[in-house]
């Protein structure tokens, strides 16, 4: 009697795990071995520790580069989970016996090798062979939703199997090397054991596992320089979602949700499915009855029944919540294929599985925060005047640092000028396993590898403006024992930099930065030094570069500009605010300066109340002389009106000297013009358009919306006819 039992299985497979554990209680193995990287042994006795709970992945990783790493991951519906948790809790020897991670990700860095693909897919021959043009579909009606009490499918699998492989062309080297360590593996635990040993294993490596296996001398020789790198391997929490083929892992399945259920489901599995079906539209205020749902039923067991099936599959439930259940609408199943055919769900592990430090320190920080791993996104609104919120905040902010982005910034749902808010959208992911990893490098807490990360990111740094940006985060994580070296940074790079754009595009971040302080009360004192000192240097290199520019040129230079306006009355120094404003004062008579240029700072300083209606009115009735171009009248008008459309709304003058230019403008003029006024005018809000044509309007006395002037009776009697017509339902 053969001493080795291959069981082989679909990755994934509800049906494959079911009868995986069938086979296993009927067998009693005194050994099970499992597909999967046998390095991995020394946690395997962690899948039956408390707190574990699938799904679940093995990551590998360089420890010399974390983010070189590779997942195997585990669903409760999964063949080899069950099998491992079965050895565990039937104290039965369990050894994984593919290539171990060290190998694997050796492979991961070097340049893929030239493949030879299968000609086709095993699954897929099977399908046609028995008829079926969806291999998916096949293999769910043979394998997934069969009955316990039916015959077990491994020795006909098996059979299958061979048949395909003896007409199938010969394994890349890889291949031949994974199946040459499952059997040194196998051949190991064969001589610790005297039973029979179960094997659990894809479906299509099952003929190479089997009996007779060849001389251990071949595999020795495929295995000769098989490379090697050094890993590292922990338990980490997966989700359903990564477990999809759509999320583009390779051995993923289409609707793990529906696996899950299947196999999780005691009976009734269809009944109960269109219960939670019924249960996710109603929680979207869809109107399903218990008549919806029994009527689901009966459709889905008629469709099975058509096609000549035991039960109903996905398709037929699918086809069935969308006829009755959705009323033929695609929308609402989407809520039922997102919610419940992939699902969401989050794993865990225990406390004791191997884990770096960093992970260590942002479980407890997230513990005290009561911030939860959810694989399910939702908002968090914080208001920082609270310690709990102002903790969460710098929690992640301090993730979003070290590349962990479990939080990212949102806009806030609440109208505010305050700082005190912030909105996150926060959502635990797999991947981030990888980058508290990665970010370990930098430290063992939060709090420490932030900073150290911050400084270094500092120190790095290309421009001065990414410099600014870092000064920003330290305030915003709270890290002031990060502030000096950054500051020193910044002080150097500022020094060097003589180019004005990037001084001027360097200061907002600062002043954020020090109104961010202000909030956290962060001492901020030389912060301010620095931003001081880089307004001098503004002020006075900023003559000379806006000579000559041209339109790209200044279109930056306004926008820089705007930034350190906007900052400075932020910054809300009077001092600073009027060596900016004298800045500003003395190129508005240049005419070296471009129209865009000018007209904006001739209305920045009108907004300031430093030129008034009349010196404005002045200057722009100078730049639509007949002597200016059209191109550069439209600039500069561009220029004053860009930002907001109340000094247009709310100055009679200005709009009578704009109305008659654009009025005045030759044909081939207002097509050149045209563009750059639409422009001007898109950008205002519609209550500022209407105050506009209100005030356009009124220039020859008449008011824009409903007319006063007297009704003509006789031009309307038709009309006043048809509309009593309607009235009265007349044809």
């Amino acid at each position: 009697m053969s001493r080795i039992v291959v069981l082989g299985v679909r990755h994934h497979g509800p049906g494959s795990a079911r009868s995986v554990l069938a086979e296993l209680d009927r067998l009693q193995p005194a050994a099970v071995v499992i597909e999967g990287p046998a390095d991995a042994d020394p946690i395997a006795h962690l899948a039956a520790a408390e707190g574990m709970a699938p799904p679940v992945a093995l990551l590998a990783y360089a420890p010399d580069a974390p983010q070189t790493s590779v997942f195997w991951p585990f669903a409760g519906f999964s063949p080899e989970w069950q099998a491992l948790r079965w050895a565990l809790a039937h104290d039965v020897g369990v050894r994984f016996c593919d290539l171990p991670s060290a190998s694997v990700l050796a492979r991961v860095t070097e340049p893929p090798p030239r493949r030879r693909a299968r000609p086709v897919d095993p699954i897929a021959e099977l399908a046609r062979a028995a008829g079926h043009d969806d291999p998916e579909r096949w293999w769910d009606a043979v394998v997934e939703s069969r009955t316990l009490d039916a015959e077990s499918p491994f020795p006909t699998l098996l059979e299958a199997m061979t048949e395909l492989r003896r007409d199938a062309p010969e394994e890349d080297v890889w291949e031949q090397r994974r199946e040459a360590y499952m059997r040194r593996t196998l051949r190991a635990v064969l001589k610790e054991v005297d039973g029979p040993v179960a094997v659990v294993c894809g479906a299509w490596h099952g003929p190479a596992l089997a009996e007779p296996l060849p001389p251990a001398a071949a595999d020795t020789r495929i295995l000769r320089g098989l490379p090697k790198r050094k890993a590292a391997l922990t338990w980490v929490p997966f989700t359903h979602a990564r477990l999809a083929s759509s999320s583009g892992y390779g051995a993923g399945v289409d609707s793990p949700g529906w696996y899950d259920h299947l196999f999780t489901a005691p009976d009734e599995p269809v009944a109960r499915w269109f219960t939670k079906v019924a249960a996710v539209l109603r929680e979207r205020d869809l109107p399903v009855s218990s008549a919806h749902v029994i009527e689901a039923v009966r459709l889905a067991e008629a469709l099975a029944a058509l096609r000549g099936r035991s039960l109903p599959g996905l398709a037929e439930v699918q086809e069935a919540a969308l006829a009755v259940l959705c009323e033929g609408d695609p929308v609402p199943l989407r809520y039922v294929t997102n919610d419940l055919v992939v699902g969401e769900r989050l794993g865990s592990v225990p406390q004791d599985t191997p884990a770096v430090p960093l992970e260590v320190d942002l479980v407890a920080q997230a513990r005290k925060l009561r911030l939860k791993r959810e694989p399910v996104g939702r908002r968090l609104a914080l208001d920082l005047r609270r310690d709990t919120d102002r903790g969460r905040s710098q929690l992640l902010h301090r993730l979003a640092v070290l590349g962990i982005d479990w939080g990212t910034p949102a806009a806030d749902d609440v109208a505010s000028t305050g700082t005190f808010r912030e909105t996150w959208d926060v959502r635990w992911r797999p991947e981030l396993a990888v980058a508290v990893i990665d970010a370990a490098r930098f430290g063992t807490t939060v709090a420490g590898a932030a900073a150290a990360r911050l400084v270094h990111d500092a120190a790095t740094a290309t421009d001065l403006v990414e410099v600014t940006r870092t000064v920003e985060k330290v305030l915003l994580t709270d890290l002031p024992e990060a502030l000096p070296d950054v500051l020193r940074t910044l002080d150097e790079k500022a020094a060097l930099d003589v180019d004005v754009v990037h001084l001027m595009t360097a200061l907002p971040p600062l002043v954020r930065a020090q109104r961010y302080g202000d909030v956290r009360g962060t001492d901020t004192a030389a912060l301010r030094g620095i931003v001081e000192a880089l307004l001098v240097r503004i002020c006075a290199g900023l003559p000379a570069a806006v000579t000559g520019l041209g339109e790209d040129a200044a279109r930056e230079m306004r926008t820089a500009v705007d930034g350190v306006h906007a900052a400075l009355a932020l910054f809300n120094e009077r001092e600073d605010l009027a060596r900016w404003t004298a800045a500003l004062r003395g190129l508005v008579d240049r005419r070296d300066v471009h129209g865009l240029l000018a007209g904006r700072i001739v209305r920045l300083l009108a907004d300031g109340g430093v030129l008034g209606h009349d010196e404005v009115a002045r200057r722009l009735s100078a730049q639509l002389s007949i002597g200016v171009p059209p191109a550069a009248q439209a600039a500069w008008v561009e220029g004053l009106l860009s930002g907001g459309g109340l000094l247009l709304a709310h100055d009679q003058e200005l709009v009578a000297l704009i109305d008659e230019w654009v009025t005045g403008l030759a044909e081939e003029d207002f097509v050149v013009v045209l563009p750059l006024l639409r422009r001007t005018f898109g950008q205002y809000s519609r209550a500022e358009r209407e105050e506009v044509a209100r005030a356009v309007g009124a220039l020859d006395g008449r008011q824009a919306g409903p007319a006063d002037e007297a009704v003509d009776d006789r031009r309307a009697a038709p009309a006043v006819a048809a509309v009593a017509a309607l009235l009265r339902g007349a044809r």
